[in-house]
Protein backbone atom coordinates (compact mmCIF):
# COMPACT_ATOMS: atom_id res chain seq x y z
CA UNK A 1 0.00 0.00 0.00
CA UNK A 2 1.54 3.30 -1.11
CA UNK A 3 0.05 5.51 1.56
CA UNK A 4 0.10 5.74 5.32
CA UNK A 5 -2.89 6.70 7.45
CA UNK A 6 -2.80 7.43 11.19
CA UNK A 7 -5.89 7.54 13.38
CA UNK A 8 -5.67 9.63 16.54
CA UNK A 9 -6.10 7.74 19.82
CA UNK A 10 -9.48 9.44 20.31
CA UNK A 11 -10.69 8.26 16.88
CA UNK A 12 -9.31 4.73 17.43
CA UNK A 13 -11.16 4.47 20.74
CA UNK A 14 -14.38 5.78 19.15
CA UNK A 15 -14.17 3.14 16.42
CA UNK A 16 -13.62 0.38 18.99
CA UNK A 17 -16.60 1.59 21.06
CA UNK A 18 -18.93 2.32 18.15
CA UNK A 19 -19.09 6.03 19.04
CA UNK A 20 -20.18 8.24 16.09
CA UNK A 21 -17.26 10.06 14.46
CA UNK A 22 -17.56 13.30 12.50
CA UNK A 23 -14.94 14.34 9.96
CA UNK A 24 -13.81 17.96 9.76
CA UNK A 25 -11.86 19.58 6.94
CA UNK A 26 -8.57 21.41 7.40
CA UNK A 27 -8.70 24.05 4.63
CA UNK A 28 -10.78 26.13 7.03
CA UNK A 29 -7.60 26.28 9.14
CA UNK A 30 -5.12 27.01 6.35
CA UNK A 31 -7.12 28.86 3.70
CA UNK A 32 -10.60 29.68 5.03
CA UNK A 33 -9.97 31.88 8.06
CA UNK A 34 -7.23 34.22 9.30
CA UNK A 35 -5.07 33.56 12.37
CA UNK A 36 -6.01 33.25 15.25
CA UNK A 37 -9.71 32.72 14.44
CA UNK A 38 -8.79 29.63 12.40
CA UNK A 39 -7.29 27.80 15.39
CA UNK A 40 -9.95 28.99 17.84
CA UNK A 41 -12.79 27.93 15.55
CA UNK A 42 -11.25 24.53 14.77
CA UNK A 43 -10.86 23.74 18.48
CA UNK A 44 -14.30 25.10 19.45
CA UNK A 45 -16.03 23.08 16.70
CA UNK A 46 -14.31 19.92 17.95
CA UNK A 47 -15.49 20.68 21.50
CA UNK A 48 -19.11 21.18 20.32
CA UNK A 49 -19.04 17.73 18.72
CA UNK A 50 -17.61 16.13 21.88
CA UNK A 51 -20.25 17.80 24.06
CA UNK A 52 -22.94 16.18 21.90
CA UNK A 53 -21.48 12.71 22.52
CA UNK A 54 -19.67 12.22 19.19
CA UNK A 55 -15.96 12.35 18.35
CA UNK A 56 -14.38 14.91 15.98
CA UNK A 57 -11.78 13.90 13.41
CA UNK A 58 -10.06 16.86 11.77
CA UNK A 59 -8.35 15.50 8.66
CA UNK A 60 -5.08 16.68 7.10
CA UNK A 61 -1.98 15.31 5.39
CA UNK A 62 1.21 15.89 7.37
CA UNK A 63 4.50 15.00 5.68
CA UNK A 64 2.64 12.72 3.29
CA UNK A 65 0.72 10.82 6.00
CA UNK A 66 -3.07 11.06 6.16
CA UNK A 67 -4.07 12.02 9.70
CA UNK A 68 -7.60 11.22 10.84
CA UNK A 69 -7.91 13.36 13.93
CA UNK A 70 -5.43 16.08 14.92
CA UNK A 71 -4.13 17.13 18.32
CA UNK A 72 -4.33 20.81 19.34
CA UNK A 73 -0.58 21.07 18.72
CA UNK A 74 -1.01 19.65 15.21
CA UNK A 75 -3.85 22.09 14.47
CA UNK A 76 -1.66 25.01 15.60
CA UNK A 77 1.31 23.72 13.61
CA UNK A 78 -0.84 23.35 10.49
CA UNK A 79 -2.16 26.90 10.91
CA UNK A 80 1.36 28.33 11.10
CA UNK A 81 2.97 26.22 8.34
CA UNK A 82 3.71 28.02 5.06
CA UNK A 83 2.86 26.51 1.70
CA UNK A 84 0.28 23.94 2.80
CA UNK A 85 -1.42 22.66 -0.37
CA UNK A 86 -5.21 22.56 -0.77
CA UNK A 87 -5.83 18.84 -1.12
CA UNK A 88 -8.71 17.85 -3.37
CA UNK A 89 -9.09 14.53 -5.26
CA UNK A 90 -6.63 15.60 -7.96
CA UNK A 91 -3.96 16.65 -5.45
CA UNK A 92 -4.01 13.80 -2.91
CA UNK A 93 -1.74 11.34 -4.79
CA UNK A 94 0.95 13.99 -5.36
CA UNK A 95 0.89 15.30 -1.77
CA UNK A 96 1.02 11.80 -0.26
CA UNK A 97 3.64 10.45 -2.71
CA UNK A 98 5.94 13.46 -2.23
CA UNK A 99 5.60 13.57 1.56
CA UNK A 100 4.09 17.07 1.59
CA UNK A 101 1.59 18.89 3.79
CA UNK A 102 -2.00 19.14 2.60
CA UNK A 103 -5.17 20.68 4.00
CA UNK A 104 -8.21 18.75 2.83
CA UNK A 105 -11.04 20.42 0.93
CA UNK A 106 -14.61 19.10 1.05
CA UNK A 107 -13.75 16.53 -1.64
CA UNK A 108 -10.41 15.61 -0.04
CA UNK A 109 -12.00 15.23 3.38
CA UNK A 110 -14.77 13.01 2.01
CA UNK A 111 -12.21 10.69 0.36
CA UNK A 112 -10.11 10.37 3.53
CA UNK A 113 -13.21 9.97 5.71
CA UNK A 114 -14.43 7.08 3.57
CA UNK A 115 -10.96 5.46 3.72
CA UNK A 116 -11.25 5.63 7.51
CA UNK A 117 -14.85 4.37 7.61
CA UNK A 118 -16.34 7.72 8.70
CA UNK A 119 -19.79 8.51 7.31
CA UNK A 120 -20.44 12.07 8.53
CA UNK A 121 -18.67 15.33 7.76
CA UNK A 122 -19.35 18.85 9.03
CA UNK A 123 -18.18 21.85 7.02
CA UNK A 124 -19.10 25.48 6.35
CA UNK A 125 -20.42 25.29 2.81
CA UNK A 126 -19.83 23.02 -0.17
CA UNK A 127 -18.20 24.16 -3.39
CA UNK A 128 -20.20 24.13 -6.59
CA UNK A 129 -20.59 25.56 -10.07
CA UNK A 130 -18.86 28.93 -10.29
CA UNK A 131 -20.54 31.87 -11.94
CA UNK A 132 -19.62 31.98 -15.61
CA UNK A 133 -18.90 28.23 -15.65
CA UNK A 134 -20.61 27.92 -19.05
CA UNK A 135 -17.43 29.57 -20.42
CA UNK A 136 -14.76 28.63 -17.86
CA UNK A 137 -15.97 25.12 -16.90
CA UNK A 138 -15.01 26.05 -13.34
CA UNK A 139 -16.90 23.45 -11.30
CA UNK A 140 -15.79 22.32 -7.86
CA UNK A 141 -14.62 18.73 -7.45
CA UNK A 142 -16.85 18.68 -4.35
CA UNK A 143 -19.89 18.00 -6.54
CA UNK A 144 -18.36 14.99 -8.28
CA UNK A 145 -17.24 13.66 -4.90
CA UNK A 146 -20.76 13.94 -3.56
CA UNK A 147 -21.89 11.85 -6.53
CA UNK A 148 -19.61 8.91 -5.71
CA UNK A 149 -18.49 8.95 -2.06
CA UNK A 150 -20.75 7.67 0.73
CA UNK A 151 -20.37 10.51 3.21
CA UNK A 152 -23.18 12.75 4.49
CA UNK A 153 -22.18 16.42 4.46
CA UNK A 154 -23.73 18.86 6.92
CA UNK A 155 -23.25 22.43 5.69
CA UNK A 156 -24.89 25.84 5.42
CA UNK A 157 -25.74 25.14 1.78
CA UNK A 158 -23.40 26.16 -1.03
CA UNK A 159 -21.14 29.20 -0.78
CA UNK A 160 -23.07 32.25 -2.00
CA UNK A 161 -20.21 33.26 -4.31
CA UNK A 162 -21.33 30.39 -6.60
CA UNK A 163 -24.05 29.95 -9.21
CA UNK A 164 -26.53 28.29 -6.86
CA UNK A 165 -29.03 27.39 -9.58
CA UNK A 166 -26.48 25.51 -11.67
CA UNK A 167 -25.05 23.89 -8.53
CA UNK A 168 -28.49 22.47 -7.71
CA UNK A 169 -28.93 21.29 -11.32
CA UNK A 170 -25.55 19.52 -11.22
CA UNK A 171 -26.39 17.78 -7.94
CA UNK A 172 -29.74 16.68 -9.37
CA UNK A 173 -28.03 15.20 -12.43
CA UNK A 174 -25.68 13.27 -10.15
CA UNK A 175 -28.55 12.02 -7.96
CA UNK A 176 -27.37 13.76 -4.78
CA UNK A 177 -30.26 14.60 -2.43
CA UNK A 178 -30.16 18.11 -0.95
CA UNK A 179 -32.06 17.98 2.34
CA UNK A 180 -33.13 21.22 3.99
CA UNK A 181 -32.95 20.97 7.77
CA UNK A 182 -36.15 22.73 8.86
CA UNK A 183 -36.13 24.80 5.65
CA UNK A 184 -37.54 24.65 2.12
CA UNK A 185 -35.14 27.33 0.84
CA UNK A 186 -31.54 26.50 -0.04
CA UNK A 187 -29.36 28.35 2.48
CA UNK A 188 -26.59 30.41 0.86
CA UNK A 189 -23.85 30.27 3.48
CA UNK A 190 -24.04 33.80 4.95
CA UNK A 191 -27.81 34.02 4.40
CA UNK A 192 -30.64 31.74 5.50
CA UNK A 193 -32.41 31.81 2.14
CA UNK A 194 -31.80 31.99 -1.60
CA UNK A 195 -34.08 32.02 -4.67
CA UNK A 196 -33.74 28.21 -4.86
CA UNK A 197 -35.50 25.38 -3.06
CA UNK A 198 -33.98 22.24 -1.57
CA UNK A 199 -35.23 18.83 -2.74
CA UNK A 200 -36.68 17.78 0.61
CA UNK A 201 -37.48 19.59 3.87
CA UNK A 202 -36.86 17.41 6.92
CA UNK A 203 -37.51 18.62 10.45
CA UNK A 204 -35.67 16.23 12.77
CA UNK A 205 -32.23 14.57 13.04
CA UNK A 206 -33.95 11.18 13.41
CA UNK A 207 -35.75 11.56 10.06
CA UNK A 208 -32.55 12.65 8.33
CA UNK A 209 -30.62 9.70 9.80
CA UNK A 210 -33.31 7.29 8.57
CA UNK A 211 -33.23 8.82 5.06
CA UNK A 212 -29.43 8.54 4.84
CA UNK A 213 -29.45 4.95 6.09
CA UNK A 214 -32.17 4.04 3.59
CA UNK A 215 -30.21 5.58 0.70
CA UNK A 216 -27.14 3.52 1.45
CA UNK A 217 -29.16 0.36 2.22
CA UNK A 218 -30.61 0.73 -1.28
CA UNK A 219 -26.99 0.67 -2.53
CA UNK A 220 -27.38 4.16 -4.00
CA UNK A 221 -23.79 5.34 -4.10
CA UNK A 222 -22.84 8.89 -3.21
CA UNK A 223 -23.28 11.42 -0.48
CA UNK A 224 -26.11 13.49 0.90
CA UNK A 225 -26.14 17.25 1.44
CA UNK A 226 -27.85 18.37 4.64
CA UNK A 227 -28.36 22.11 4.20
CA UNK A 228 -28.59 23.75 7.61
CA UNK A 229 -29.29 27.51 7.62
CA UNK A 230 -27.08 29.89 9.57
CA UNK A 231 -28.82 30.93 12.83
CA UNK A 232 -31.10 33.92 12.32
CA UNK A 233 -29.19 36.16 14.74
CA UNK A 234 -25.94 35.60 12.81
CA UNK A 235 -27.30 35.78 9.24
CA UNK A 236 -26.45 38.62 6.86
CA UNK A 237 -28.96 40.40 4.62
CA UNK A 238 -29.44 38.63 1.28
CA UNK A 239 -29.58 41.72 -0.98
CA UNK A 240 -26.58 43.30 0.79
CA UNK A 241 -24.56 40.10 0.35
CA UNK A 242 -25.48 39.87 -3.35
CA UNK A 243 -24.03 43.38 -3.87
CA UNK A 244 -20.87 42.52 -1.93
CA UNK A 245 -20.33 39.28 -3.85
CA UNK A 246 -20.82 41.03 -7.21
CA UNK A 247 -18.07 43.51 -6.29
CA UNK A 248 -15.75 40.71 -5.11
CA UNK A 249 -16.33 38.70 -8.31
CA UNK A 250 -15.58 41.74 -10.48
CA UNK A 251 -12.31 42.27 -8.63
CA UNK A 252 -11.33 38.60 -8.99
CA UNK A 253 -11.92 38.82 -12.74
CA UNK A 254 -9.96 42.07 -13.03
CA UNK A 255 -7.03 40.40 -11.23
CA UNK A 256 -7.23 37.26 -13.45
CA UNK A 257 -7.74 34.98 -10.44
CA UNK A 258 -8.90 31.51 -11.45
CA UNK A 259 -9.20 27.91 -10.26
CA UNK A 260 -8.59 26.96 -6.65
CA UNK A 261 -7.39 30.50 -5.81
CA UNK A 262 -10.84 31.98 -6.49
CA UNK A 263 -12.60 30.87 -3.29
CA UNK A 264 -9.98 32.09 -0.75
CA UNK A 265 -9.66 35.39 -2.66
CA UNK A 266 -13.43 35.94 -2.69
CA UNK A 267 -13.88 35.00 0.96
CA UNK A 268 -11.13 37.45 1.95
CA UNK A 269 -12.57 40.21 -0.25
CA UNK A 270 -16.08 39.63 1.13
CA UNK A 271 -14.64 39.89 4.66
CA UNK A 272 -13.12 43.28 3.78
CA UNK A 273 -16.30 44.57 2.15
CA UNK A 274 -18.47 43.52 5.14
CA UNK A 275 -16.06 44.93 7.75
CA UNK A 276 -15.45 41.46 9.13
CA UNK A 277 -19.14 40.54 9.52
CA UNK A 278 -18.81 37.70 7.01
CA UNK A 279 -16.04 36.10 9.10
CA UNK A 280 -18.25 36.27 12.21
CA UNK A 281 -21.07 34.68 10.22
CA UNK A 282 -18.73 31.98 8.90
CA UNK A 283 -17.65 31.05 12.42
CA UNK A 284 -21.27 30.99 13.67
CA UNK A 285 -22.54 28.78 10.85
CA UNK A 286 -19.73 26.23 11.21
CA UNK A 287 -20.47 25.87 14.92
CA UNK A 288 -24.17 25.52 14.19
CA UNK A 289 -23.44 22.82 11.59
CA UNK A 290 -21.36 20.97 14.19
CA UNK A 291 -24.31 20.95 16.62
CA UNK A 292 -26.77 19.67 14.01
CA UNK A 293 -24.28 17.24 12.45
CA UNK A 294 -23.55 15.67 15.82
CA UNK A 295 -27.28 15.17 16.49
CA UNK A 296 -27.72 13.47 13.09
CA UNK A 297 -24.68 11.22 13.56
CA UNK A 298 -25.90 10.21 17.03
CA UNK A 299 -29.36 9.44 15.63
CA UNK A 300 -27.80 7.42 12.80
CA UNK A 301 -25.78 5.42 15.31
CA UNK A 302 -28.95 4.63 17.23
CA UNK A 303 -30.84 3.41 14.11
Amino acid sequence: MNYKMILSEEVKTAKENGTPIIALESTIITHGMPYPQNIQTAIEVEDIIREAGAVPATIAILNGTIHIGLSKDEIEELAKTEGVIKASRRDLPYIVAQGLNGATTVAGTMICAQLAGIQFFVTGGIGGVHRGAEETMDISADLEELAQTNVAVICAGAKSILDLGLTMEYLETKGVPVIGYQTKSLPAFYTRTSPFEVNIKVDSPDEIAKLIKTKWDLNLQGGVVIANPIPEEDALDESFMNEVISKALAEAEANHIHGKEVTPFLLDKVKQLTDGKSLEANIALVKNNARVGAKIAMAFGAE
